[in-house]
């Protein structure tokens, strides 16, 4: 995956030998490797490999293979869409899951901070865009007043 950035031990870096590969296609023969699948088709198919959910999956039904996923990309079909903020802090905060949470689709630079506070540890960065200059959008902002994955505590309670 290409300008991929991931926060390891809570520092972003460009992942250049990221072993997964997304595959949008419904209908096209699965490639062999680690994929990342669209909901409907990893239910069908291949449990054993990563998912990404549209705006319109349900995150509450994956309750039942939370454990056993390595890896769950969000799709941001247009970076007006929010839903994807709500699906991944839904899947840190009431679901309790621990994986690696990827944002994809139309990823930019100023929206990483606000992804990063909803849970996202790996970024997509659109591919017409710098994946350089993207990690200045993870330092974000330098104090956060409201809650979040990150900060659950609002910031008159952190005094």
């Amino acid at each position: 995956m290409n300008n991929l950035l991931r926060l390891q031990e809570g520092v972003a870096r460009i992942i250049e030998d990221d072993p997964w590969m997304l595959v949008r296609d419904l209908e096209a023969p699965l490639p062999a490797g680690k994929l990342i699948l669209p909901l409907a088709r990893w239910l069908e198919n291949s449990r054993q490999q990563a998912l990404w959910l549209g705006p319109d999956d349900d995150v509450e039904s994956l309750k039942p293979w939370l454990a056993e996923l390595p890896l769950i990309a969000v799709d941001f079909p247009s970076f007006r869409d929010g839903r994807g903020y709500s699906q991944a802090y839904l899947l840190r905060t009431r679901l309790g899951w621990t994986g690696e949470l990827r944002a994809i689709g139309d990823v930019l630079r100023d929206q990483l901070s606000h992804m990063r506070q909803c849970g996202f540890d790996s970024f997509a960065v659109r591919a017409d865009k710098s994946a350089e200059d993207a990690l200045k959008g993870l330092a974000g902002m330098s104090v956060l007043y409201g809650r979040s994955v990150i900060e659950p505590r609002p910031l008159f309670r952190r005094r």
